[in-house]
């Protein structure tokens, strides 16, 4: 017990100058790096944090690495998204509030971020339409449609409207069942979830052995003419839960 302070320390201080070096690279770099490579840059990025918080990304199956792809997942800490920017650059859709968290909110805007806010009307229509752009110009879109985090033992219902950008822009959906080990053994206590600071989460993570997420990238569902956004929310839903559940499909 007593490494665990050390431990913290230790990679709070790595993660820190990670973070910082990070948004220096985006006042600085960005602006003369083309899209291309802005992405490259992210995804190398997101890697490297991932290895200074501590976290083994572990791929399975087989995620679709060429064109335009919606990738659904469900939620459990704000880790996810750098967790699936290590494996491709991504272009997440995310609630307007994590814009407001401290650092992490910089952060995932740097990453490609889409925000939406729900308190605006036109907010899944305007979203749709971002999505839409990341498809055209072959990009992955990730989305979170639970809404919220779990502690990643079951999925919740999965809003169905974002949906929508997929189905017309005929592009496949790959789910994909994000599981939190520590040592081998399912770890609730990762989950940023409730009304977990986001100090308290980072005391959790890093200062942890053994922590992985394993990315489990599960048969994508092919566009179709008669597939409807509610029909593909629900079988995108079903795929994650079997999967985050540990059922045989």
């Amino acid at each position: 017990m007593l490494v665990a302070p050390f431990l913290f320390l230790f990679r709070f201080v790595c993660v820190s100058a990670w973070i910082l070096l990070g948004l220096l690279t985006e006042l600085v770099v960005f602006p003369v790096l083309s899209r291309v490579r802005r992405r490259q840059v992210v995804g190398g990025w997101s890697r490297g944090l991932m290895r200074l918080c501590g976290v083994r990304v572990r791929r399975l199956g087989d995620p679709v690495t060429r064109g335009a792809v919606l990738w659904v997942a469900n939620h459990v800490s704000w880790v996810d998204i750098f967790v699936l920017n290590s494996v491709r650059t991504t272009s997440f859709v995310a609630k307007s509030d994590i814009r407001r968290w401290p650092v992490i909110g910089l952060l995932v805007a740097w990453a490609g971020t889409l925000f939406i806010d729900r308190s605006h009307r036109q907010a899944v229509r305007n979203a749709c339409r971002q999505m839409r752009d990341c498809f055209d110009q072959g990009d992955v879109v990730g989305l979170f449609p639970e809404g919220t985090t779990t502690e990643g033992s079951d999925v919740l219902p999965f809003y169905a409207g974002l949906f929508d950008a997929a189905v017309q822009a005929g592009v496949p959906t790959q789910p994909v069942a994000l599981r939190f080990l520590k040592r081998g053994r399912r770890a609730p206590e990762l989950a940023f979830v409730g009304e977990q600071t986001l100090v308290a989460n980072l005391w959790f993570l890093l200062s942890a052995w053994g922590v992985s997420v394993e990315c489990d990238f599960l048969a994508p569902i092919p566009a179709a003419d008669d597939l409807t956004r509610a029909e593909l929310a629900r079988r995108a839903q079903a795929a994650i839960g079997a999967a985050v559940r540990g059922e045989a499909t």
